[in-house]
């Protein structure tokens, strides 16, 4: 069995060897933040505790509408994903999340989750605002428009919002 001050030294030193922006914030607690081309930034916390790692991503915020189709497209997606899963905190904010056994914190198996919740946040991330944000993200869209601003931060959502036009 591993022991929390050793698999907290396997993520230490995992991270050390990395080129993510990541800090220890308190003994066995990591912050990392995985760059994504969808989700620019997903913010992670690595906790090392008496028996297991837990994984918390930080995904999206509460969906403004059609929360009941984000819900159950994260659940959907639940069923074909490794090592993480989509959960909700009380306030409806979307996460990723895992409780490992300590004995499977080796290099290898970081630099896996990671990759995992950087793949889900990511691959994610468009589809979730497209369900849960449509409203305010059509409204910022014809804002820019009519004010001739650009829309380069919205040009995932083009096709669907020139075909409601």
């Amino acid at each position: 069995m591993t022991r929390p001050d050793g698999a907290a030294e396997t993520i230490r030193s995992t991270l050390a060897d990395s080129e993510l922006d990541w800090e220890e914030t308190a003994e066995g607690v990591f912050d990392v933040v995985l760059p994504g081309q969808r989700k620019l930034q997903t913010p992670v916390r690595l906790e090392v505790g008496p028996h297991a790692l837990s994984v918390h991503a930080f995904v999206c915020r509460r969906p403004d509408e059609n929360f009941e189709a984000v819900y159950r497209w994260l659940l959907e997606r639940n069923l074909r994903m490794f090592g993480v899963a989509f959960a909700l905190d009380p306030l409806g904010d979307i996460f990723l999340d895992a409780r490992l056994p300590l004995s499977v914190v080796t290099p290898e198996e970081i630099d896996r989750l990671l990759g995992s919740v950087l793949t889900y946040a990511d691959e994610s991330f468009n589809q979730i605002l497209e369900l849960g944000f449509a409203s305010s993200i059509r409204k910022e869209w014809e804002w820019r428009i009519a004010k001739g601003e650009s829309t380069a931060n919205l040009e995932a959502f083009r096709g669907w919002l020139e075909s409601e036009a």
